[in-house]
C-alpha cells in the first residue's frame, strides 16, 4: 500500500505575548497508507485531536502550526491557499465528530445534511448524491434505508445518528476519514453495532482513516496501525498486534494495564465491617415515572415502570443498561428533579416529597447529584473556591475563614492541591474538573451521591483514578453511591450490587458477582457479550454469537404488556413473553430476575440448546432455535 498521508516533524504551539510559546505537538511523524486505519491513542491532553485536525489544515483557536509538513497524496496541506483548503475539507478529507447529536441540524432532514457537502463542492448532482446516500444507508445497515433520509435527526436513535454521520462523511468519497472518538459516548450494544458498520464500510469503500480514541479495546477491533502519544510526542508506534501484545515503551504498558479487559466475577471490592451495613439508605418502592402530564397515575410518556430497589448505607449500587432504558430518569426521580407518577422514595425511613421544591433543606442535603459533563456542570465564571464554597455555606453554615478552611479540606479529600481554590474550571484538565464536580457534591456532606456517567468521557487512566478516588471517599466518609454507567467493567470493579434496567423495567438485580456469573437474564448476557475485549478479531468472533445475532440487530421497544425484551431475546416464548408480564423471582437471597424461564431452564439452554429447546419448539420460532444452536 502507498502512503496516502505523510506527517513529518509536525509542530503545533500556543504563542504567548509575554514569553516563549507553549509546545503542544512536538515533532510528530507517522504515515497513513491507502485502505489503512491508523489509531492515535493516549490520555487526555496527549495531542490526539490536535494532530488529527491538522490533516484538515486546521488548528483550534489560540494554536498555530510552527513546523513540519502534512502531505496528502504529495500535497502539503499546511501550505495550501484558502481556496485549496476549502476544497480539501469535505472533499478530500472528511471529519466525524464525537457527538452526532451536536453535529446534525435539528431543523433539516437527514438527507439534506448527508448530501450537502458533496453537492456544495460540486462533486455530484443532487440526484447522484441522493443515490449515493441510499447506497451508504444500505451499507451501514440502517433500518428502512430507502426512507430514513426523509426523517429528522430526533427521529432516529443515537447509534443510527452516529452511522448517519459516517454516511455524511463518506458520501463524497474522500481520500481520508478523521474519526474523533465516534463511539465513546455510546452504550456497549450500540457501540458494537456502530463499530461493525464502520469497519465494514471502511473496508468496502477502500478508505483510509485516522481513528482518535482512548479506548484500546475499540482500537484492537478497527485499527491496522497504532501511534501512542503522550504530551504531544510519539512514544511508540507499530502494528496493532505489536502494540497490544508486545508493547515496549513503559507508557504504552501503563496504558495497557489501565485498559478494561471486561467485567469478571470477583473484580469488586469486598466490603469491610466498617461499611457493610444492612440498613437501607434509600428505597424506591413501586415507582412509575415519565414525562408529560400525569393522568390517573400515568404520565403521557412512561419511562420507568414498577421500579423496586434500594441502596444500603455505605454501599455502591451500579445501574446499567442501554441508552434510553431509564437510568438517568431514575436518578432524576430520586433527586427530586422529576416527580414520580406512582410509588414512593424513602430515605432513612422517611418518605420524600416528589419534587425537590417541596423537600426540606435536610432532605436536599442528603442526596447530591454528580453530573456527567463537568465542563457544563461547573460555572466557568466562578472560582473553584466559590463553586465548592457555596454548598459549604448553604448546608454547613460556614462562611469567611471557616468556609475557606473547609474548601481546602475538601480539595485535599479529592486529592487536589489547595492552590486550585483560586483557579477557574478552564484552567484544569478533564480529570481535575471531574474531581471538582465530585468535591462540590461532597461539600454538602450527603448520605448518597447519584453519579451519572461520571467516567464515560474520560480516558482509561483518568477514569481509573476517579474510580479509585470514589472508593477512597466511601471508605473515609461512609457515603453511599448510585453509580449510573454503560461501562460494565467499572461497575464490576466498583459496585457491590447491580441493577440491570431494560426499557424502563428492572430485569435483574443482585450482588455483582452473582449477576455477572453466570449472567442469568438474556439481556444481562447480551450486555456482557457486547463489552469489547482488547483482543484482535474479537468483533468478528462476537458477532457470530447467538446473543449478538438476535439482540444487536433490533432496537429497544417500550411496551405496556409482556416482556419488552421479547423482540431481541433468543429464548423468547411466542404467545407468552409478548403478552404476559414476566414474573420476578428470587434466585438467591438478594438476587432477583424477571423472566418467564426459571434459572434452571436458562442455564440448561446455555449448556445444551438443542435438547432443552425440543420441548419449546412450538413456542420458539425455528429461526431462533437455529441461532441458539449455533
Amino acid at each position: 500500500m502507498s502512503e496516502l498521508l505523510e506527517v513529518r516533524g509536525l509542530r503545533i504551539e500556543a504563542p504567548k505575548k509575554d514569553g516563549p510559546a507553549i509546545q503542544i505537538v512536538k515533532g510528530v511523524d507517522f504515515d497513513v497508507k491507502a485502505g489503512e486505519v491508523v489509531a492515535l491513542i493516549g490520555e487526555s491532553g496527549s495531542g490526539k485531536t490536535t494532530i488529527s485536525l491538522g490533516s484538515l489544515a486546521y488548528t483550534k483557536p489560540g494554536l498555530e502550526f510552527s513546523g513540519g509538513s502534512i502531505k496528502l497524496k504529495g500535497d502539503d496541506v499546511l501550505t495550501m491557499e484558502p481556496s485549496e483548503v476549502r476544497n480539501l475539507r469535505g472533499n478530500r478529507v472528511a471529519y466525524l465528530a464525537q457527538s452526532a447529536a451536536a453535529t446534525f441540524n435539528p431543523a433539516l432532514t437527514i438527507n439534506e445534511q448527508v448530501t450537502e457537502s458533496a453537492v456544495l463542492h460540486g462533486i455530484m448532482t443532487q440526484d447522484e448524491a441522493d443515490a449515493r446516500a441510499v447506497e451508504l444507508y444500505h451499507a451501514l445497515e440502517l433500518p428502512d434505508p430507502d426512507r430514513i433520509g426523509f426523517r429528522y435527526p430526533h427521529q432516529v436513535s443515537g447509534g443510527q445518528l452516529q452511522r448517519l454521520m459516517a454516511a455524511m462523511a463518506l458520501v463524497g468519497r474522500p481520500d481520508l476519514l478523521v474519526l474523533d472518538e465516534p463511539t465513546t459516548a455510546l452504550d456497549v450494544t450500540t457501540q458494537i453495532e456502530v463499530l461493525k458498520a464502520f469497519k465494514k464500510v471502511i473496508r468496502e469503500e477502500g478508505s483510509a482513516a485516522i481513528y482518535v480514541t482512548h479506548d484500546l479495546a475499540v482500537v484492537a477491533q478497527v485499527a491496522d496501525h497504532i501511534v501512542v502519544l503522550y504530551s504531544g510526542e510519539v512514544q511508540e508506534q507499530g502494528s496493532v498486534d505489536q502494540i497490544i501484545n508486545h508493547a515496549k515503551h513503559p507508557y504504552t504498558k501503563r496504558l495497557m494495564a489501565a485498559a478494561h479487559a471486561g467485567p469478571k466475577p470477583g473484580m469488586g471490592d469486598k466490603l469491610t465491617d466498617k461499611h457493610d451495613q444492612d440498613t437501607d439508605n434509600i428505597q424506591v418502592k413501586n415507582m412509575t415515572a415519565g414525562y408529560g402530564e400525569i393522568v390517573d397515575g400515568k404520565p403521557a410518556i412512561t419511562v420507568l415502570r414498577d421500579i423496586n430497589m434500594s441502596v444500603k448505607n455505605g454501599h455502591v449500587v451500579g445501574v446499567i443498561g442501554e441508552s434510553g432504558c431509564g437510568k438517568s430518569t431514575l436518578a432524576r426521580v430520586i433527586a427530586g428533579l422529576l416527580p414520580p407518577a406512582q410509588g414512593d422514595i424513602i430515605m432513612d425511613g422517611h418518605t420524600l416529597k416528589g419534587l425537590y421544591k417541596n423537600r426540606s433543606k435536610k432532605d436536599l442535603q442528603k442526596i447530591q447529584f454528580v453530573y456527567q459533563m463537568a465542563d457544563t456542570a461547573l460555572n466557568p465564571k466562578q472560582l473553584i473556591s466559590e463553586i465548592i464554597g457555596r454548598p459549604v455555606e448553604m448546608f454547613q453554615n460556614l462562611s469567611g475563614q471557616k468556609n475557606r478552611e473547609k474548601v481546602a479540606e475538601i480539595l485535599r479529600l479529592v486529592e487536589l492541591p489547595v492552590e486550585f481554590a483560586e483557579r477557574y474550571p478552564s484552567e484544569l484538565s478533564g480529570g481535575q474538573k471531574q474531581r471538582i464536580n465530585l468535591a462540590r457534591s461532597l461539600a454538602a456532606m450527603p448520605e448518597i451521591m447519584l453519579c451519572d456517567e461520571v467516567t464515560s468521557a474520560l480516558d482509561s487512566i483518568v477514569a481509573s483514578n476517579v474510580v479509585k478516588l470514589l472508593k477512597r471517599l466511601r471508605d473515609l466518609t461512609g457515603v453511599s453511591f448510585m453509580f449510573i454507567t454503560h461501562d460494565l467493567s467499572t461497575v464490576a470493579a466498583f459496585a457491590d450490587e447491580i441493577v440491570v434496567l431494560y426499557a424502563g423495567r428492572i430485569v435483574e438485580q443482585g450482588p455483582v458477582d452473582e449477576v455477572l456469573s453466570p449472567p442469568f437474564h438474556p439481556y444481562t448476557r447480551l450486555l456482557i457479550s457486547s463489552v469489547p475485549e482488547m483482543r484482535i478479531g474479537w468483533l468478528e468472533e462476537t458477532m457470530k454469537k447467538r446473543e449478538m445475532a438476535v439482540g444487536i440487530a433490533r432496537g429497544v421497544e417500550i411496551t405496556d404488556v409482556g416482556c419488552p425484551f421479547y423482540n431481541r431475546c433468543p429464548i423468547a416464548i411466542s404467545g407468552t413473553c409478548e403478552r404476559v408480564t414476566a414474573p420476578t423471582y428470587e434466585l438467591k437471597p438478594g438476587h432477583f430476575i424477571s423472566c418467564h424461564h426459571d434459572a434452571k431452564t436458562i442455564l440448561d439452554i446455555e449448556r445444551n440448546p438443542q435438547q432443552v429447546l425440543h420441548g419449546f419448539e412450538k413456542a420458539i420460532p425455528d429461526e431462533k432455535i437455529a441461532i441458539i444452536a449455533e
